[in-house]
Parts: structure tokens; sequence; C-alpha cells
């Protein structure tokens, strides 16, 4: 949405920053208004219409400067949010002192302090907002006889509780707000995990693997970079779990899952697609360079004699079809039906190896 760009700028949030994308948004919004606002006050002043002391109304415009400056440093870039956050704070308890100090015809001048109260809680968190209201609180108190005209002591005094109480508010809804949010990011977590990820060897599904796989294919095109994709067999599987049982063959797929997994490049995507059927990804790969990652996984699953009972072990061998993608290539299923083509070539030349179409 064009609003939201010329708002915020380009920014990014991975999907476990919710809170933190919203605490960006929220300062650019509050800088934006606070800024306008303040400007609505300084032309009602330059008009007549609200006369005001020259000594604030110089810091109403270094607060309206100060916000529309924040602002267009932090647009697209959330990694000041931090330093920007802070300096706005301190901006803002700059303008609300000199309205305390220099205004003193109005006497609900103290509710700026309030309103401070929640936007620090949001923006800095609690450690900060219990440091800056005990600041407001202190500094309410000292400066106070040196208004012009000081609030009486039973209004300072219900000001003060009344500040702290507020703040006590937002600081026990703050934590409890957080304990839900970080409770619901890793419910969140464990629902995407299991919606991802294959139960029983923990790699991707094949839905998801599919859908990592389209989105790396789509790059590839874009970058006109070579892929190629593995169609990864167990030999005799069937005779595996006739033989030994269900229980061994889930061992067996569970040890040549990790051992796949542990021969990969981190950019490389592997899921399972069937019962012993397993798919690789290879992003940035030429056809010489999948034929020999072909070959090293097959020697890897052929070497590692997984343990399917106390003192008894398998040996397991598979056969590999490998695939390059081309630019003619229509779909991902395409390439993936050719992979598994050159799968069965593996097996009908005598299973245990690499078949290349």
């Amino acid at each position: 949405m064009w609003l939201s760009r010329v708002l915020f700028g380009a920014v990014k949030f991975d999907e476990n920053e919710e809170y933190a994308a919203f605490q960006y948004k929220f300062l650019c919004v509050v800088m934006l208004t606070g800024g306008l606002f303040t400007a609505v006050f300084l032309v009602t002043t330059h008009l007549g219409l609200n006369p005001m002391d020259a000594r604030h109304i110089w810091s109403m415009r270094l607060f309206t400067t100060a916000a529309f400056v924040l602002w267009a440093l932090l647009r697209g870039r959330q990694h000041w949010f931090l330093p920007i956050a802070w300096t706005y704070e301190a901006v803002c308890l700059w303008e609300y002192t000199s309205a305390l100090l220099f205004v003193p015809e109005d006497e609900l001048r103290i509710l700026w302090f309030y309103i401070n109260v929640p936007g620090v809680y949001i923006l800095l968190g609690q450690r900060a907002g219990l440091f800056i209201t005990s600041l407001t609180v202190v500094g309410l108190v000292l400066v106070n006889p040196h208004l012009s005209a000081p609030y009486s002591v039973h209004a300072l005094m219900t000001a003060m509780l009344s500040l702290v109480y507020f703040a006590l508010f937002f600081h026990v809804y703050g934590n409890r707000s957080l304990s839900y949010f970080a409770r619901m990011r890793t419910y969140n977590r464990r629902l995407q995990a299991l919606a991802t990820r294959d139960s029983l060897t923990g790699i991707l599904n094949a839905r998801a693997y599919h859908e990592t796989c389209q989105k790396l294919l789509s790059q590839a095109r874009r970058d006109h970079s070579p892929s190629a994709v593995l169609f990864i067999d167990l030999d005799h599987f069937k005779r595996i779990n006739d033989q030994h049982g269900h229980l061994a063959g889930d061992r067996v797929l569970q040890a040549v899952a990790l051992c796949v997994q542990q021969h990969l490049r981190a950019s490389d995507v592997f899921g399972r697609i069937g019962g012993e059927e397993f798919c690789v990804f290879l992003p940035h790969t030429d056809a010489a360079g999948a034929k020999q990652v072909a070959e090293d996984l097959r020697t890897h699953i052929e070497a590692l004699m997984p343990e399917i009972a106390p003192a008894t072990q398998l040996r397991v061998t598979a056969s590999i079809g490998v695939t390059s993608v081309s630019p003619e290539d229509e779909s991902l299923q395409t390439i993936q039906h050719r992979a598994d083509e050159a799968m069965y070539q593996a097996k009908q030349q005598g299973r245990n190896r690499v078949s290349v179409i």
C-alpha cells in the first residue's frame, strides 16, 4: 500500500518480529502526529488565537523540527529504532517541561507527562517506563516550588499518586501482554513446525518442500542461475518392513534423513515426499555438481549401517535420480517427474547407483 510505504519506508520484519514491527510503526505515527499537532499550535499562536510565551514558542519549534527529522531518519531504518526512540523521548520531556515552566495559564499542562507514560512503556519497555515515571515524579516535585503559579500540596500529591498508579497499571498490563505475546509466538512456531515438518524424520514434508522449491525456482529464473533436483529412493525398503518390522523401517528412515541432511549445504532444500522417497533441491548447482553430490550421498547412505535393534545393523542402499533445471521447464512438477524417471532408470540398472537425465 502506497500510504504505508510513505509512512514507514521499505522495511521488512521476520514472522517472529510482529511486536518489533508494531513498535516501529507506532513510533513513526507518534512522531508524525506529535509534529503535526505542535505545528498546528504554532499556527494558532502565529494567528494570535493562542498566545504563548516566546520561550515556549521556541521550544515548540524545536520539538516540531526534531519530530519530523527523527521520523525521516527512522523511515526505512528499523535498526535505528532504539536510539531514535530514546532521542524522541528526551525531546518530549524537554517540550513538556517547557510547557510546565512557561505556560502557567494552562493548569492542565501537567497531563502531557501522563500521556508520555504509556508511550514509553510501549516503545521502550518496562524498565524504561519505571525510570521515566520516577524521573517525572521527582522532577515535578522539585520544579513545582519554582513555578510562577505552583500547584497546591494537595493537587501535587493527587497528581503524583495518580501518575504512579497510571504507570503501575501500564507496567502490569505490559508485562501480561508481553507474556501472552511470547506464548503465542512459541505456539505459532510449534504449529508451523507441525505444519511443515515430517513427524518421523524432522525434515520438510512434501507440501513445505514443494512450496520452498517453487520460491527458489522462481529466484533461479530471475537470476539465470543453475539448479538441480535429486530424487532419492531407498532400495528394497518394503523388504525391510516385512522382515524386520515397521519400527526398524522408521529407524532406517530417520538415520538416512539425518545422514543426507548432514552432507548438504545450508542453502539446499531437503524433504520427504513419500514413504521412502526423499528429494533435494540444489540451488546454484550445475549438472556435474549435482551428479557429484548424488554420488557422495549414495556412498554415505551405503556406509551408514543403521542400528535397527540392539547389536543389529542393516545395510541400506539408495537409487538416486538427478536432473538439471532448464529454462524450458514449465513447473516444478515437470522437474520432479524427470528426476523421478532418472531414479527409476537407476533402479532398472541394478539399484544403488546414480542416474542422470
